[in-house]
């Protein structure tokens, strides 16, 4: 199995790397963009083989190193 997870930003943090690639993409003529917010992908092998007790132990990482839950969201799919 895999585990697909998807680490971003909460509404109202601070996105200083989202603000620099909204720039360079103005810079680079690219209009009509409002606003970028930029964040992580990460993707886990795993060799669990129960979808169940997979997402738990994704989400355990998650929560102890994966995302930093004060400041950050995360989103899991399990894969199988």
């Amino acid at each position: 199995m895999k585990a697909r997870i998807h680490v971003t930003l909460k509404n109202g943090v601070l996105d200083p790397q989202g603000k620099a690639i909204g720039h360079a993409l103005a810079a680079l003529g690219f209009a009509g963009v409002n606003d970028v917010r930029q964040g992580k992908f990460i993707e886990i092998d795993l060799t669990e083989t129960d979808a169940k007790k997979a997402e738990a132990n994704v989400k355990a990482m998650c929560q102890k190193l994966l995302a930093n839950t004060v400041i950050e969201n995360y989103s899991v799919e399990i894969v199988g």
